[in-house]
Formats: structure tokens, C-alpha cells, sequence
């Protein structure tokens, strides 16, 4: 969220920052609503600077005719007050409604682009595999191997269900694992967090009001997580931190649920888009720098590049366009894993720097050496999600005879086999 003085005196930014994000949100209606907010604020602020004078002055009155009158006037303010106070509260929630809608203002790095066909190409590793046999997608040798059943899965959860079965589950233990250590190794403390969550925690990391539609809600009105973003950004919610705890770095692992509106049609076959899976997400709180922001969402992505390239799976990396950013994101980087069978390279994690837009909403404070209170800045990167890594995984680990080849990395996982199919 941003803070309202800064959209009245940089509305013309703000309104740049919603154009450039495909966001539809109403500036100067906003502006009008805090304008009749603060002048409704300050007559109810007089009325109430009133209503206790007069209070006074009927205690201190003897005269009976002077302390009806002034009794009269007091139930005149009461009456006047509780329409101001209405009034007030009437235009208060259209003007929360209107603050929850205005984007972050995204990096003048982002490029312009209205989807994720407009995202910029930063970077590419490995080589992208290439077979001298018949090869096939990760559909037809999981099934032939047992690994996986989208028909019962379909049976018995609906549209996008699967089972992961055997040497699937096996190895999303393996990678679920070396995830920890990988990551553990870099600082992270690991958490399980709730997936679950309450609809507080989605306004808080800007998932809603704009992303309500590809949101699971329960019959309590609690919501289903579709990142653990969401319940790690929530922990410190209306805390205020010491600055020497910075950076705070969590590693934490949810199932996490989307419901994938709109893509209904969208990669119906296998496991790249699914409604219910399983994710490592990397998240962080630091001080209230631009510089430390910008530092730390390139090591994030870094993290998760090296983990990529120890998997020996080709990937790039690209820079997001301002229409694929999300409503708070200043600056994201997308990696995406080489995909044999269908050509060309799906998102495997994404990492995004916030500035102070979460944490105003969450209320997560520090101070400074200057013993000034600031809220801090927050990052998050997708570590690893499963089954999605999967889909690259088993198609150029793919060999000849129907099996596959284990990255090496986590064979020490698997008893130190090297083949699934053997």
C-alpha cells in the first residue's frame, strides 16, 4: 500500500504506474474521496472540540434557562456529529476500497508489455537437450513407469487431478530435501507455515482484491494459500523488529492451491498447471533501502539459478514487463525451465522486491540507527515448487530405453540410484 500523501503529491507517477500495469484503478476519485474524508475529519474533530466544552460549561452553569440551552445545543452536536460520523464512515470504506486498488510503483527498468509474451530475455544456461531416439513428453513415461495417474485423479479430484505415485513421490522427496539443505546453507531458517489463512494476509501482499477470482475460499471465509508469501509475510504482522535482525530470511514450505481462472484451456495435459501443489518459497524482511532491495532480489534469483543449475536442467531468465507485474511488485524476474517435448521454456519461480508496500499493510516496523520508526522493505523468490520441476526434469533426463537418468544431486536422496525405470 501506498501512503496516501505520496499519491496526492505524485498522482500523475501513480496513475503511470497503473497504465503501465494493465491495473484499472480511479486516481483522482481517490484523491476527491480523501479530500471529502479529511473535511468531514476535521468538522467531526470541531464537533466533538464542542460537544466536550459544552459539557463543561453545563456543569459549571446554575442558571436553569441558560443550562437547557445549553443542553439543546448539545443534543443539536450529537445529532450533527452522528450524521458527520456516517457520512464519514460511508466515504471511509470507499476510499479503503480505492487505496487497496492503487499499484505499487514499478522500477524504471521494467519494460513496457502487456503480457508475459513481452518479458525480456536477461539470461540463458545450459544447453537445451536434444534426442537421437523417439522421445517423449513427461506424461507418457510417467505413466508408462507408474508415476503418476491423472485418471483417478480426475475421478476423484476433477479438472487438473493427479496422483503422483512410486518413484514421483520418491523423487519430490529427493528434491524437497536437497531444497532444505541447498537453501539452509544460504542463511535460511526453514519453516512449515499454515496454508490456510485469514483474507487479511491476501489484502496484506496485495493477492487481493485483484486476484480474487484464482482464489480458494472456505466455508469460514478463510482463505487457501497459493504461495507461502502469504502466511510468512503475515508472522510479523504489527511487530517492530530491531534493525541489526536485517535481513530476516525465511525458507518456507506449504501446499499451496490456485484455482487457475481464466486458463481453462491452458496446458490441460501433465503437471505444468495444476490446482494443488507443493512449494519452497525464499522470503525476506530488510531495512528500508532501495539499494539493499534491489541487491537482494538479485541474490534471491540468483539462489534459485544456482539450485537450477545444479539439477542440470537448461533454463533463462527473464525481466517481467509492467503487465505481468503484480499489483505490488516493483521489479520481477521470471526462470524458466527448458521443456524438450513442447519447445520452449516454462516458469519454474518468480522473485519480486515489494519496497514498504506489504509491510504497511501488515504494519511491520524497525528502527533506524536514527531511532526514526520505518517500515521494511520485503522480497520473496520461489525456491522450488513440485510436481511443476517435474515436467523438465523427467523430459531431458529421459534415455533411450524409457528410463530416467537422476541428477546427480540427488541420488545420495534415493540410495544412490541413478536411473528410475531400472
Amino acid at each position: 500500500m501506498l501512503d496516501i500523501k505520496f499519491i496526492r503529491e505524485n498522482s500523475k507517477l501513480v496513475k503511470a504506474a497503473a497504465t503501465k500495469k494493465k491495473i484499472s484503478v480511479d486516481v483522482d476519485d481517490l484523491i476527491r474521496l480523501d479530500d471529502e474524508r479529511l473535511e468531514l475529519l476535521r468538522d467531526i474533530e470541531s464537533l466533538r472540540s464542542e460537544q466536550n466544552m459544552q459539557s463543561k460549561d453545563v456543569q459549571n452553569t446554575a442558571d436553569t434557562l441558560a443550562r437547557e440551552q445549553l443542553v439543546a445545543r448539545m443534543r443539536e452536536i450529537k445529532e450533527s456529529l452522528k450524521d458527520k460520523e456516517t457520512t464519514y464512515n460511508t466515504i471511509l470504506e470507499q476510499w479503503q476500497n480505492l487505496m487497496w486498488k492503487i499499484p505499487n510503483i514499478p522500477d524504471m527498468t521494467v519494460p513496457d508489455g502487456v503480457s508475459d509474451a513481452d518479458n525480456i530475455q536477461i539470461k540463458t544456461w545450459g544447453e537445451k537437450k536434444t534426442f537421437d531416439f523417439d522421445a517423449r513428453d513427461h506424461v507418457d513415461i510417467m505413466e508408462a513407469l507408474d508415476m503418476v495417474d491423472f485418471g483417478r485423479g480426475g475421478k476423484v479430484h476433477g479438472f487438473r487431478g493427479y496422483f503422483l505415485k512410486n518413484d514421483a513421490v520418491r523423487l519430490s522427496f529427493a528434491i524437497w530435501q536437497y531444497a532444505l539443505e541447498f537453501f539452509s546453507e544460504k542463511g535460511f531458517n526453514p519453516m512449515m507455515a499454515p496454508a490456510i489463512v485469514r483474507e487479511e494476509n491476501l489484502y496484506g501482499t496485495g493477492h487481493l482484491p485483484n486476484e480474487a477470482e484464482d482464489v480458494y475460499k472456505t466455508q469460514d471465509d478463510d482463505y487457501l494459500a497459493g504461495t507461502a508469501e502469504v502466511p510468512v509475510m503475515g508472522y510479523h504482522r504489527d511487530e517492530v523488529l530491531e534493525e541489526k535482525s536485517f535481513p530476516i530470511k525465511y525458507l518456507a514450505f506449504t501446499p499451496c492451491y490456485r484455482r487457475e481462472a481464466g486458463s481453462h484451456g491452458k496446458d490441460t495435459r501433465g503437471l505444468i498447471r495444476v490446482h494443488e501443489f507443493y512449494k519452497w518459497e525464499q522470503v525476506m524482511l530488510c531495512e528500508a533501502s532501495h539499494q539493499k532491495s534491489v541487491e537482494y532480489h538479485d541474490w534471491l534469483n540468483r539462489n534459485t539459478e544456482e539450485f537450477i543449475e545444479s539439477l542440470d536442467i537448461p533454463y533463462q531468465t527473464v525481466l517481467n514487463c509492467g503487465g505481468d507485474l503484480g499489483q505490488g511488485q516493483v521489479k520481477k524476474y521470471d526462470i524458466e525451465l527448458w521443456v524438450p517435448m513442447e519447445g520452449k521454456y516454462r516458469e519454474i519461480s518468480s522473485a519480486s522486491y515489494f519496497h514498504d508496500f506489504q509491510t504497511r499493510r501488515f504494519n511491520i516496523r524497525y528502527k533506524d540507527n536514527e531511532g526514526k520508526m520505518r517500515f521494511a522493505h520485503s522480497l520473496n523468490c520461489t525456491a522450488i515448487p513440485t510436481p511443476r520441476i517435474l515436467v523438465s526434469l523427467i523430459e531431458n533426463f529421459q534415455q533411450a530405453d524409457g528410463t530416467i537418468k537422476i541428477p546427480v544431486v540427488l541420488q545420495k536422496y534415493l540410495g544412490e540410484k541413478e536411473y528410475f525405470g531400472k
